[in-house]
């Protein structure tokens, strides 16, 4: 079985785990918060790991990159990598509801298990769940926190004017 490696990403939202094997990018952790992500003991640091990853979230934060084109091994049960699927759809800087995922998955009832999905997402930023919202507009739940929620639509948006902090290697 393959090892897990791992690299530690700063960023303008603050630090991030990137994670995965075989050089396939499989999590993005934020650094607190209910996605908070910390390296487990069987993980390997490799700061050489995932380069690719750290070179396109570089870019994608300076506001020179809007998609992502990554090796990723999420792991999920197929209703889960089916929304998953989705997200990558939804255009840069622009938002949709819960129910209207739903409906483009072709599951228009199925707007909480929708949300429970997103929520579950092990690769935010680069399947951005951050452009689901609630209806009727309302920034809902994300596992980096609404601040870093609003922080990546502004940042799309091409609205955010300076990063927190400078992004590099850790």
């Amino acid at each position: 079985m393959s090892e897990t490696r791992y690299t530690i990403l700063a960023s303008p939202i603050g630090p991030l785990v990137l994670a995965g094997v075989d050089g396939r990018l499989a999590c993005i952790g934020f650094p607190s918060g209910k996605g908070a992500v910390t390296p487990k003991s069987d993980w390997h640091r490799d700061d050489a790991a995932f380069a690719e990853a750290r070179a396109q979230l570089g870019a994608y934060f300076a506001g020179r990159l809007t998609r992502f084109d990554l090796a990723l091994a999420p792991r999920g049960t197929p209703f889960q990598l089916q929304v998953w699927q989705a997200l990558t759809e939804i255009p840069p800087g622009e938002t949709i509801a819960y129910g209207e995922l739903a409906r483009r998955i072709g599951r228009p009832n199925a707007s909480r298990a929708v949300g429970a999905a997103n929520g579950a997402n092990p690769l935010p930023i680069v399947v951005p769940c951050h452009r689901v919202i609630g209806a009727g507009g309302a920034l809902t739940g994300f596992a980096g926190g609404l601040e870093t929620k609003r922080f990546l639509l502004a940042l799309e948006r091409g609205r955010h004017t300076a990063p927190r902090e400078q992004m590099s290697l850790l």
